[in-house]
């Protein structure tokens, strides 16, 4: 869909969406309007929070299987514990949007680990292995919220997942739901050479204090939260709800850039600075009263408008920051400037030296996919060269930490083999999918597969042609945009799509020229549409080369154009 019309941010260089007419019905939001439920969703919610249902699921629910499930448990509150009813399979796309919840889903489940910061053990990832192996099917794939999703769970084997995921510090508490999801944390936390600073203490006091606070389990939707100390800004903090940039203020020392109201899905709009410099030991207060306010003001009556973004685009920022410190924090926020530009790469891929003489190494799967045997060897293959930490990062990536020099070689050879490749083409490199048809109630498309087959297509159609950057190429399987498709150079919105002769068959539609700071952007932004412009699911490689051939024979190598660039001032013709 095309950007609504936009017009300057008042504290940063990002476009906003002007704000929307005021509506003459309340908007269910509980300081002005009372917390009476507007709606079915706030019904549910207010008669028992989701996090009471983790007791039901243990002691009645996983003795007396699926069928002995309360509807609005599991179509509701299952998912402050991680879990959403995957697809049955066999039910084509074209069905989603006309079959009821039960009739699309299957009586398993995907399962959503929480994985703060992204921070893993190699005994953390032997475990969730395990898991995946005895009651997964084998199934892991790697999120770009740095979350493993794992699917075929059965509720039965809850109890024991649970004790095992806790055992060893993990756990899956409001890794779904209307709740304060996972925390994104710079995957090079704590080891980068060129860090600022270490955000992990700040990440676990959220965490700590916050996560299963019965006052902040029923938000009017996710809130989605990302800290980075690392100049990359390598958490895409642009589309999350709140986010903590790390900059070094001139007279204040090293702190963070306060960032509120980024979101995608099908009404895409991009966060704004708020211009305030947020000391470390007050990023949790701060956390906490942004998370108050979209609580208090966030709009409920309607679920398609309960994103903080949306009371970001009525407030603007000159108000939202005085609400925060009025009444939440009690207390003003000094002025801040703006981070710089990124000068590398937020994927982190490739062999690094930390801080300490040792080495990191980014390694790229391709979109996301692995498996339980892969990440149980992966675990060995690590502790077999010394190290016993790594991280998932919101690039669908894993980042291996702690390896001595004279081991990085043997190990990336491991590695490759494991198809955790830390050389990467440069469309392997950018290529992120979702889940979808093949586990996802909402989407119309297949992802994964058709996104595999066309990085393998292009690996071996472009092998040779000088590509000056990665191209990022996101595969979405409906338009909601868990793959982030309107940030990518090249993103695709699944969709059915009428062929020449009349036929209907998956597709995409397209976006192009997107991308935020960590993705070699002067200016985050999001991508542009051309009517009409669709490709077949099966013909993604064929129109990613034709268009990343174009690109190369018109763009402006003396400015260094990139991709996106391009894309922005292509005529449309150039662009098909």
């Amino acid at each position: 869909m095309q950007p609504a019309r936009t017009e300057r941010a008042a504290h940063g260089d990002l476009p906003r969406a002007r704000p929307p007419r005021p509506s003459s019905r309340p908007n269910g939001q509980w300081k002005i309007d009372g917390t009476t439920p507007l709606n079915a969703n706030e019904e549910w919610k207010q008669v028992d929070d989701g996090l009471a249902v983790r007791e039901r699921i243990e002691q009645t629910y996983s003795k007396g299987g699926f069928a002995s499930i309360d509807p609005t448990d599991l179509h509701g509150r299952f998912r402050v514990w991680g879990l959403y009813t995957q697809r049955k399979p066999g039910i084509d796309g074209g069905r989603t949007a006309t079959l009821e919840p039960h009739e699309l889903e299957d009586e398993f489940f995907m399962l959503r680990v929480r994985i703060d910061g992204g921070q893993l053990t190699t005994e953390q990832l032997r475990v969730i292995a395990g898991i995946s192996t005895e009651f997964g099917r084998d199934t892991a794939d790697l999120t770009d919220r740095q979350n493993i999703q794992l699917h075929w769970i059965e509720v039965e084997s809850m109890p024991e997942i649970w004790r095992r995921l806790e055992a060893v510090g993990l756990g899956t508490t409001e890794a779904c739901g209307d709740v304060p999801r996972v925390i994104l944390g710079s995957p090079v936390a704590g080891i980068a050479a060129d860090e600022l600073i270490d955000p992990t203490p700040q990440i676990d006091e959220i965490q700590g204090r916050f996560i299963g606070d019965p006052s902040l389990s029923n938000l009017p939707r996710k809130f989605k939260s990302a800290i980075t100390g690392h100049p990359s800004q390598d958490v895409v903090h642009e589309i999350n709800d709140v986010a903590f940039v790390a900059i070094e203020h001139p007279e204040l020392g090293v702190g963070y850039d306060l960032w509120v109201g980024g979101g995608l899905s099908t009404a895409p709009r991009l966060g704004e600075r708020l211009g305030a410099f947020v000391a470390p030991d007050q990023v949790g207060d701060v956390w906490h009263g942004v998370a108050q306010i979209f609580r208090d003001y966030g709009y409920r009556r309607l679920r398609n408008k309960a994103r903080l973004k949306f009371l970001l685009a009525e407030w603007g920022t000159e108000k939202f920051r005085q609400v925060l410190q009025d009444e939440y924090l009690g207390f003003a926020l000094p002025d801040g400037p703006a981070a710089p530009k990124p000068a590398t790469p937020g994927d982190h891929v490739g062999v690094h030296r930390q801080r300490d003489g040792r080495f990191y190494i980014g390694v790229t799967p391709i979109v996301g996919r692995v498996s339980g045997p892969v990440l149980a060897e992966l675990a060995d293959v690590l502790e077999a060269h010394g190290s016993t930490r790594l991280r998932t990062t919101p690039h669908q990536k894993l980042v291996i930490l702690d390896v001595q020099e004279d081991r990085v070689a043997s190990l990336v050879t491991e590695l490759d083999r494991l198809g955790l490749q830390s050389r990467p083409s440069l469309i392997r490199r950018g290529t992120i999918a979702c889940t979808g048809i093949e586990f996802c109630k909402l989407a119309i498309v297949e992802t994964k597969g058709y996104a595999t087959n066309a990085v393998l297509a292009l690996e071996e159609r472009l092998d040779g042609l000088d590509l000056p950057h990665p191209i990022s190429l996101h595969v979405n399987g409906c338009p909601n945009s868990c793959a982030r498709i309107q940030t990518a150079d090249i993103g695709l919105k699944g969709q059915l799509i009428t062929t020449d002769a009349g036929e209907q068959v998956p597709g995409y539609q397209v976006h192009l020229g997107g991308g935020l700071a960590s993705q070699d952007r002067d200016e985050a932004g999001l991508g542009r549409t051309v009517r009409g412009l669709k490709v077949a699911a099966d013909g993604i490689a064929d129109y990613a080369e034709r268009v990343v051939r174009r690109f190369i024979a018109d763009r402006d190598a003396a400015s260094d154009e990139t991709f996106a660039q391009w894309a922005h001032r292509a005529d449309e013709e150039a662009l098909q």
